[in-house]
């Protein structure tokens, strides 16, 4: 028995040796190829924070940089309004997108495609390593609509609101300027800003937006998030004049500006998709009611920019839109509701004390239908793409 488990011990020291062994030759080829474990590492990446959107008869398509890129390759598809956005590749496993662009910067802005169709995207990084050129893994698919009236559609409106969800931290001031002009330049730009995902990055559920005033390039507050989603859906240029203005009076600004209709809270009596909602303090941008008298909304609240939802006209706290923000920010965005679960709930205030601008159809057009839906339509319809 002793001599058995000597020779056990002997045999399981030897195995140990072995695998020591085994894992420094591997470690010491790894060092010895960086390139290959470079390789390795960039081809497991992927291009985050990719938007397309449409204006003006063009489509601007940003993302964000990916760490050791040399250039990036832009594909496209063009499908019907309404149709799911096309898979990488067809049935039969051909290329069902098209390289439309190579290029070192961020940005493509396409121009001259059909009118009244929608458009899909995806983007791949590229480096050379060792002579030969190494692609990352490609981003998720975004689509834009290009519409046959109006500069840009309510779709679009709502697919860049949702765009920030996730990488984006609520910052009183962020997105313009403490003096209230409006001349924050991540509102007049179109695309995601690189660094509210760096800024976001880390932060934890004790986040207090207090101790953050005013960096306005590390997040967006209420006004720098709607006016973030009004420039991206009237240009494709950066630099233009922008489209914040203080909560208390941007529904009403933003009419005068010919963009749409005003109503003063006494008057408002539902919201539909696309309108935009300020009071004193807050501004949201309305995904649609649900049959309980709630809304579904789309803002940037302390912590985060987030889909959040009202009581029901009764008062109930757990409404139908309080549900349905739950159930797609559970689904799509886990980990920002598993910190920040709270969020999602909105108070009775929200039904009752904003004014309300809605978009004309020469300005914003409606193809879709968003504005005949319900929230849950709304958001079905939006998610589907992701």
């Amino acid at each position: 028995m002793r001599q058995r488990a000597k020779r056990a011990t002997v045999r399981m020291k030897a195995a140990l040796i072995f695998t020591l062994c085994l894992f420094v030759a591997f470690a010491a080829f790894g060092a010895a190829c960086p390139d290959r474990a470079s390789a390795a590492s960039f081809s497991s990446k992927k291009p985050e924070g990719l938007m397309a959107t449409a204006a003006k008869g063009k489509i601007a398509v940003t993302w964000e940089k990916v760490k050791g890129a040399g250039w990036y390759l832009l594909y496209e598809k063009q499908i019907d309004i309404g149709e799911k956005p096309a898979a990488v590749l067809n049935k039969d496993g051909s290329q069902a997108y098209k390289k439309v662009a190579s290029i070192k910067s961020r940005k493509k802005i396409r121009k001259n495609l059909k009118k009244g169709k929608d458009y899909c995207y995806y983007v791949v990084a590229c480096k050379k390593v060792n002579g030969k050129i190494v692609k990352s893994a490609r981003s998720d698919i975004r689509v834009t609509t290009l519409p046959k009236k109006g500069k840009s559609t309510i779709k679009n409106l709502l697919r860049t609101g949702l765009a920030p969800i996730g990488s984006t931290m609520y910052v009183w001031g962020g997105g313009w300027n403490k003096a209230d002009t409006g001349a924050g330049v991540t509102t007049r730009r179109t695309g995601l800003f690189s660094r509210w995902r760096s800024f976001a990055e880390g932060k934890t559920e004790n986040y207090d937006y207090t101790k953050y005033l005013y960096k306005i390039n590390s997040g967006l507050d209420c006004s720098g998030f709607a006016g973030f989603c009004i420039y991206n859906v009237m240009n494709t240029k950066n630099g233009k004049k922008g489209y914040v203005k203080k909560s208390t009076y941007m529904s009403k600004w933003l009419k005068k500006k010919g963009l749409g209709y005003y109503a003063p809270a006494s008057k408002v009596k539902n919201h539909k998709a696309g309108d935009i909602m300020s009071c004193k303090g807050h501004v949201w941008i309305a995904i649609g009611d649900c049959s309980d008298g709630s809304s579904v909304i789309l803002h940037s609240s302390p912590p985060m920019v987030s889909l959040a939802g009202t009581p029901s006209k009764k008062g109930t706290k757990n409404s139908k839109a309080v549900k349905l923000a739950r159930k797609y920010m559970k689904k799509y965005y886990p980990l920002l509701y598993k910190k920040y679960p709270n969020m999602i709930y909105r108070d009775k205030s929200y039904l009752k004390e904003y004014n309300r601008m809605r978009w004309n159809t020469g300005t914003l057009s409606d193809p879709d239908g968003y504005k005949k839906m319900n929230a849950s339509k709304v958001l079905a319809d939006l998610f589907s793409e992701r």
